[in-house]
């Protein structure tokens, strides 16, 4: 490394400390996972967020629970997703290709390291289930198109040992902060 050089790697990381990267929407089309990626979950406008740790991210329409109460698979319950912090920390392929969609795919979510049974899946009519003007439709996990969920698994792919981290809230201003904390 040149003399010249180290003064000017240290003035960008000054310039990087004191211009933090700006939070900015991409398109679907040239998402890229990475490790560290985080969703944030906004329950109020049922729409999606999965966030690099350098502010770029993703917006999509998501699906979530019914906001009343509910019997379900032997459970009575409020059928809306809960508020919390989150881990995505297995995957399963299930054998209800109506309620998980052609392929099965469900990212589970856990929350204080047990496992719930809340989670990350596709459904056979979600088409129909995205056009209605309601997207309060599930049984309280998070419904997603293919598409989002190719891409979900292939980001639980990278971040497996550790997870991704998931935040679940009614109304969200900020996303990026909200995952980041920052």
């Amino acid at each position: 490394m040149s003399f010249f050089a180290v003064p000017f790697i240290g003035s960008l990381l000054v310039v990087q400390t004191l211009f933090p990267a700006v939070p900015h929407q991409v398109s679907v089309k040239y998402w890229q996972p990475k490790a560290g990626d985080r969703v944030v979950v906004d329950t109020a406008a049922n729409e999606g967020y999965l966030i690099h740790t350098d502010g770029l991210y993703i917006r999509f329409p998501i699906i979530t629970g019914q906001r009343r109460g509910l019997c379900y698979i032997g459970r009575c319950y409020n059928g809306a997703t809960p508020t919390r912090e989150w881990v995505v920390q297995s995957q399963h392929i299930k054998g209800d290709r109506i309620t998980f969609g052609p392929t099965g795919r469900f990212l589970r979510l856990y929350w204080d390291d047990e496992n719930t049974a809340y989670g990350f899946h596709e459904h056979a009519s979600e088409e129909i289930m995205f056009d209605r003007e309601s997207r309060f439709q599930s049984m309280g996990c998070i419904i997603v198109r293919s598409a989002i969920m190719d891409i979900l698994e292939d980001t639980y792919a990278l971040n497996e040992e550790e997870g991704i981290q998931v935040v679940s809230q009614y109304g969200v201003e900020q996303p990026v902060k909200l995952a980041f904390g920052g």
